[in-house]
């Protein structure tokens, strides 16, 4: 495959380091967090597609603003590998966003044949996934979630609604017990939020491996079960790192594609009931999140292998890539305003690291699901303060609400089918 290099430059178009570029823009910031697309904006006028950034206090990379260069390296896994452990061995003890980037065991952060054995394992365990089954078993976990508080008349729908549904239905698809998952969330949340590296892998590696044990001794019909009987023959230690995957993937993507769908439901006017003509569906408002700001903003993090020219800018090796999903799809180049069924969206990245395609469709299922039984039966549902009040979480990955506040008429529970 071509690598993504520019034509030998001439001495009048020598390329530039990207340092030279100009200041770095702090991800971690609680005002990146607070407007990124301003942010994304000002990048594209600045500097080009290539932005230098700052992932955590001292942490430097490169932002890829642009599609098609976005793209190109998202294709291209000799010249920009996956995994960081060079580049970790440089970085300082304890860092608090390591939890998502560090090397692991898994897919996300193999090459070549180990790629390869952990993106066939986990291709198969989705494959036997049924996706009738997933969307059955939403309405279920969704209805005492809401009869908890639809007599109340307000909520935060994040913690009490859209949090413990996507962990209870990703539980669901991976058997993993109750007992067991509330460990797991636990040190998911905590993963997201930056806490020390220990402590989050020691409450993950206790929980998964019990996980797995227990599927290697009581083998079921879910994820886990086929991941242990997988022809890959993953050990304890390689199955620990496939769960966090799912999970990690599994949650936090579902979670915030929810949220940020409902916010864009309960202020633009285009889905108010009540006009002459029926409001766009829920799938149309996913899909057009997806590509305006999708729930995982910046991240399929690379690590070129030696010093690259990239749209006439020099990337040093070893230093993290990372890919802007939230920019890309928002580039002029490629965003035409149309955005149902949308393809070409980086939501859930491209090339060979990409999103499986049935966890694609189990998410989508979930996140649908989990909108249409909550606005059916609270059909009122308002926000509770003006969307320019609510708190986005700051980090320089997820694209994540802090809170989500909603006023609606009290109703009564719900009758459980």
């Amino acid at each position: 495959m071509n690598a993504p290099h520019t034509p030998a430059p001439t001495t009048e178009d020598a390329p530039l380091p990207v340092e030279a570029l100009g200041p770095r823009i702090p991800l971690h910031a609680p005002e990146f967090a607070a407007d990124p697309h301003r942010a994304y904006n000002s990048m594209r006028a600045r500097y080009g597609s290539l932005v230098p950034v700052e992932l955590a206090p001292g942490v430097s990379a490169t932002l890829v603003i642009n599609f098609h260069t976005a793209v190109r390296i998202l294709n291209d896994p000799y010249h920009f590998p996956a995994d960081p452990r060079t580049w970790q061995r440089t970085m300082p003890p304890g860092l608090d966003m390591m939890p998502m980037v560090e090397w692991r065991p898994n897919a996300l952060r193999s090459d070549g044949a180990e790629h390869a054995r952990y993106r066939s394992a986990t291709v198969n365990a989705l494959a036997d996934l049924n996706l009738h089954a997933v969307r059955a078993s939403v309405e279920p976990i969704a209805i005492p979630l809401i009869n908890a508080f639809c007599e109340d008349g307000t909520a935060d729908v994040i913690a009490q609604y859209i949090l413990p549904l996507v962990f209870s239905s990703i539980n669901h698809m991976l058997g993993c017990p109750a007992h067991i998952g509330e460990r797991v969330a636990a040190a998911s949340a905590a993963m997201f939020e930056g806490v020390d590296t220990d402590t989050v892998n020691s409450m993950l590696n206790e929980a998964l491996l019990e996980l797995s044990l227990l599927k290697r001794a009581s083998p079921d019909d879910d994820i886990t079960t086929r991941l242990v009987r997988d022809p890959a023959a993953l050990s304890d230690e390689e199955m620990i790192h496939q769960l966090v995957t799912h999970y990690s993937a599994g949650v936090e993507i579902p979670q915030n594609l929810i949220a940020n769908t409902l916010l864009l439901m309960l202020t633009d006017p285009r889905f108010a009931l009540g006009g002459t003509a029926f409001p766009p569906s829920t799938s149309t408002a996913i899909d057009e999140i997806l590509a305006k700001d999708p729930p995982l903003a910046n991240y399929c993090l690379s690590y070129p292998r030696q010093p690259v020219v990239v749209d006439k800018v020099w990337l040093p090796a070893h230093q993290p890539v990372i890919i802007s999903m939230a920019a890309c799809n928002n580039d002029p180049e490629m965003n035409d305003g149309q955005y149902l069924r949308n393809g070409w969206n980086l939501a859930w990245s491209a090339g060979p690291h990409s999103c499986p395609m049935q966890a694609r469709a189990a998410s989508i299922l979930i996140v649908q699901e989990a909108i249409d039984l909550l606005l059916d039966a609270l059909p009122e549902l308002r926000l509770a303060v003006p969307a320019e009040e609510l708190v986005w979480r700051p980090g320089p990955f997820h694209r994540a609400l802090a809170a989500l506040p909603v006023t609606f008429p009290p109703s009564p529970p719900l009758n459980i089918g």
